[in-house]
Protein backbone atom coordinates (compact mmCIF):
# COMPACT_ATOMS: atom_id res chain seq x y z
CA UNK A 1 0.00 0.00 0.00
CA UNK A 2 0.95 3.55 -0.72
CA UNK A 3 1.59 4.97 2.89
CA UNK A 4 3.57 2.13 4.05
CA UNK A 5 6.15 2.45 1.71
CA UNK A 6 6.10 6.04 2.47
CA UNK A 7 6.07 5.58 6.40
CA UNK A 8 9.13 2.99 6.15
CA UNK A 9 11.82 5.17 7.01
CA UNK A 10 14.93 5.05 4.30
CA UNK A 11 18.20 3.59 4.73
CA UNK A 12 20.51 6.66 6.37
CA UNK A 13 17.35 8.58 7.00
CA UNK A 14 14.97 7.55 10.28
CA UNK A 15 11.67 9.10 9.04
CA UNK A 16 12.05 8.50 5.03
CA UNK A 17 12.41 12.06 3.09
CA UNK A 18 9.33 12.44 0.56
CA UNK A 19 9.85 15.60 -1.83
CA UNK A 20 13.25 16.47 0.20
CA UNK A 21 11.27 17.32 3.16
CA UNK A 22 9.73 15.04 6.27
CA UNK A 23 5.83 14.72 5.99
CA UNK A 24 4.43 15.40 9.50
CA UNK A 25 0.37 15.28 10.63
CA UNK A 26 -0.32 16.54 13.83
CA UNK A 27 -3.11 15.75 16.04
CA UNK A 28 -4.72 18.03 18.45
CA UNK A 29 -7.64 18.19 20.91
CA UNK A 30 -7.69 21.94 22.06
CA UNK A 31 -6.71 25.55 21.34
CA UNK A 32 -3.71 24.31 18.46
CA UNK A 33 -0.77 26.35 20.40
CA UNK A 34 1.99 23.63 19.70
CA UNK A 35 0.36 23.17 16.74
CA UNK A 36 1.23 27.04 15.75
CA UNK A 37 4.77 26.58 17.24
CA UNK A 38 5.27 24.57 14.12
CA UNK A 39 3.24 26.19 11.64
CA UNK A 40 5.50 29.17 12.55
CA UNK A 41 8.07 27.54 12.10
CA UNK A 42 7.69 25.84 8.65
CA UNK A 43 7.06 29.49 7.60
CA UNK A 44 10.32 29.99 8.91
CA UNK A 45 12.04 27.45 6.42
CA UNK A 46 11.56 24.57 8.76
CA UNK A 47 13.13 20.88 7.20
CA UNK A 48 9.15 19.42 7.41
CA UNK A 49 6.17 20.05 6.56
CA UNK A 50 2.70 19.52 8.18
CA UNK A 51 0.53 17.88 5.73
CA UNK A 52 -2.23 17.36 7.76
CA UNK A 53 -4.16 18.04 11.21
CA UNK A 54 -6.38 15.57 12.67
CA UNK A 55 -8.66 15.75 15.97
CA UNK A 56 -11.40 13.77 18.09
CA UNK A 57 -13.35 17.10 18.35
CA UNK A 58 -14.99 19.26 15.77
CA UNK A 59 -14.93 23.27 15.77
CA UNK A 60 -11.95 23.47 18.23
CA UNK A 61 -9.32 26.55 17.31
CA UNK A 62 -6.74 24.07 16.40
CA UNK A 63 -8.98 22.93 13.16
CA UNK A 64 -9.56 26.65 12.61
CA UNK A 65 -5.64 27.11 12.49
CA UNK A 66 -5.02 24.45 10.08
CA UNK A 67 -8.04 26.02 7.87
CA UNK A 68 -6.70 29.49 7.98
CA UNK A 69 -3.01 28.25 7.00
CA UNK A 70 -4.61 25.80 3.70
CA UNK A 71 -3.64 22.42 5.68
CA UNK A 72 -6.42 19.67 5.65
CA UNK A 73 -8.03 18.61 8.60
CA UNK A 74 -9.65 15.24 9.67
CA UNK A 75 -12.27 14.58 12.69
CA UNK A 76 -12.32 11.58 14.30
CA UNK A 77 -14.69 11.67 16.84
CA UNK A 78 -14.92 8.26 19.15
CA UNK A 79 -18.96 8.96 19.96
CA UNK A 80 -18.94 7.68 16.30
CA UNK A 81 -17.46 4.28 16.84
CA UNK A 82 -18.52 1.20 19.01
CA UNK A 83 -15.29 0.52 20.65
CA UNK A 84 -11.80 2.38 21.05
CA UNK A 85 -10.21 -0.68 19.02
CA UNK A 86 -12.69 0.56 16.26
CA UNK A 87 -11.82 4.49 16.86
CA UNK A 88 -8.00 3.65 16.48
CA UNK A 89 -8.19 2.03 13.46
CA UNK A 90 -10.07 5.12 12.19
CA UNK A 91 -7.62 7.40 13.43
CA UNK A 92 -4.86 4.87 11.45
CA UNK A 93 -6.19 5.08 8.42
CA UNK A 94 -7.29 9.04 8.19
CA UNK A 95 -3.96 9.27 9.21
CA UNK A 96 -2.66 6.75 6.56
CA UNK A 97 -3.99 8.87 3.82
CA UNK A 98 -1.85 12.08 4.37
CA UNK A 99 1.62 9.59 3.89
CA UNK A 100 2.80 10.64 7.24
CA UNK A 101 6.69 9.76 8.21
CA UNK A 102 6.18 11.16 11.43
CA UNK A 103 2.77 11.89 13.56
CA UNK A 104 3.20 14.88 16.46
CA UNK A 105 0.81 14.28 19.21
CA UNK A 106 0.22 17.87 20.05
CA UNK A 107 -2.47 18.44 22.96
CA UNK A 108 -4.42 15.08 21.63
CA UNK A 109 -6.10 13.61 24.88
CA UNK A 110 -6.63 10.49 23.67
CA UNK A 111 -4.76 7.19 24.44
CA UNK A 112 -3.71 6.19 21.35
CA UNK A 113 -3.88 2.22 20.20
CA UNK A 114 -2.17 -0.22 18.65
CA UNK A 115 -2.99 -0.21 15.03
CA UNK A 116 -2.10 3.74 15.23
CA UNK A 117 1.17 2.79 17.12
CA UNK A 118 1.60 -0.24 14.41
CA UNK A 119 1.20 2.07 11.75
CA UNK A 120 3.13 5.10 12.30
CA UNK A 121 5.87 6.60 14.68
CA UNK A 122 4.25 9.21 16.99
CA UNK A 123 5.98 11.66 19.48
CA UNK A 124 4.14 13.69 22.25
CA UNK A 125 4.88 16.55 24.76
CA UNK A 126 4.15 15.97 28.44
CA UNK A 127 3.64 19.00 30.98
CA UNK A 128 6.28 17.30 33.34
CA UNK A 129 10.04 15.79 33.95
CA UNK A 130 9.15 12.12 32.69
CA UNK A 131 8.69 9.93 34.24
CA UNK A 132 7.57 12.09 37.55
CA UNK A 133 4.04 12.57 37.09
CA UNK A 134 2.72 10.90 34.04
CA UNK A 135 -1.13 10.80 33.32
CA UNK A 136 -3.70 13.53 32.74
CA UNK A 137 -2.26 16.00 35.78
CA UNK A 138 1.12 16.08 35.85
CA UNK A 139 1.44 20.21 36.47
CA UNK A 140 -1.11 19.94 39.38
CA UNK A 141 0.43 16.50 40.63
CA UNK A 142 4.14 18.43 40.56
CA UNK A 143 2.69 21.42 42.70
CA UNK A 144 0.98 18.39 44.93
CA UNK A 145 4.60 16.86 45.57
CA UNK A 146 5.95 20.44 46.53
CA UNK A 147 8.62 19.99 43.71
CA UNK A 148 11.19 23.00 43.12
CA UNK A 149 11.66 22.21 39.34
CA UNK A 150 8.86 20.48 37.00
CA UNK A 151 9.05 21.38 33.05
CA UNK A 152 8.12 19.13 30.39
CA UNK A 153 9.06 15.86 27.84
CA UNK A 154 8.57 15.14 24.11
CA UNK A 155 8.96 11.30 24.01
CA UNK A 156 8.19 8.36 21.54
CA UNK A 157 4.57 7.17 22.22
CA UNK A 158 4.32 3.20 22.83
CA UNK A 159 1.47 1.21 24.58
CA UNK A 160 2.02 3.03 27.91
CA UNK A 161 0.76 5.92 29.16
CA UNK A 162 3.64 8.46 29.06
CA UNK A 163 5.99 5.52 29.09
CA UNK A 164 7.77 5.87 25.65
CA UNK A 165 11.61 6.68 25.02
CA UNK A 166 12.35 10.03 26.21
CA UNK A 167 13.53 12.59 23.38
CA UNK A 168 14.15 15.80 24.90
CA UNK A 169 13.10 17.67 28.70
CA UNK A 170 13.13 21.15 29.25
CA UNK A 171 13.31 22.09 32.83
CA UNK A 172 10.66 25.08 34.43
CA UNK A 173 11.48 26.24 37.93
CA UNK A 174 8.24 26.44 40.26
CA UNK A 175 7.50 29.56 41.96
CA UNK A 176 6.93 29.92 46.00
CA UNK A 177 3.90 31.65 44.46
CA UNK A 178 2.69 29.32 41.67
CA UNK A 179 -0.62 28.25 40.58
CA UNK A 180 -1.43 25.29 38.37
CA UNK A 181 -2.54 27.63 35.53
CA UNK A 182 0.56 30.03 36.37
CA UNK A 183 3.24 27.22 35.72
CA UNK A 184 1.09 25.18 33.67
CA UNK A 185 1.36 28.53 31.30
CA UNK A 186 5.36 28.72 31.63
CA UNK A 187 6.23 24.58 31.15
CA UNK A 188 3.45 25.98 27.40
CA UNK A 189 6.25 28.12 26.98
CA UNK A 190 9.61 25.67 27.04
CA UNK A 191 7.17 22.98 25.65
CA UNK A 192 6.51 24.98 22.39
CA UNK A 193 10.49 25.29 21.94
CA UNK A 194 11.03 22.05 22.80
CA UNK A 195 8.74 20.22 19.83
CA UNK A 196 9.66 22.49 17.63
CA UNK A 197 13.69 21.75 18.33
CA UNK A 198 12.54 18.18 18.54
CA UNK A 199 10.81 17.62 15.27
CA UNK A 200 13.94 19.85 13.13
CA UNK A 201 16.34 17.31 15.01
CA UNK A 202 14.17 14.62 13.25
CA UNK A 203 13.16 15.88 10.34
CA UNK A 204 17.45 16.29 9.72
CA UNK A 205 18.55 12.45 10.47
CA UNK A 206 18.53 12.28 14.70
CA UNK A 207 17.48 10.11 17.29
CA UNK A 208 16.74 7.04 15.26
CA UNK A 209 18.24 4.80 17.78
CA UNK A 210 15.90 5.82 20.79
CA UNK A 211 12.91 4.48 18.14
CA UNK A 212 10.70 1.89 20.14
CA UNK A 213 10.40 -0.87 18.09
CA UNK A 214 8.32 -4.17 18.37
Amino acid sequence: MLWRALTTPRRGHPLGIYRGRVRVVVLLSGSGTLFQALLDDVAGGAPYAVVGVGSDRARVEGLARAERAGIPTVVVDPREYADRSAWDAALAAAVAGYAPDLVVSAGFMRILGARMLAQHRIINTHPALLPSFPGAHGVRDALAHGVKVTGTTCHWVDAGVDTGPIIDQRAVRVADDDSEDSLHERIKVAEREMLVDVVRRLSRGGLDEKFPRA
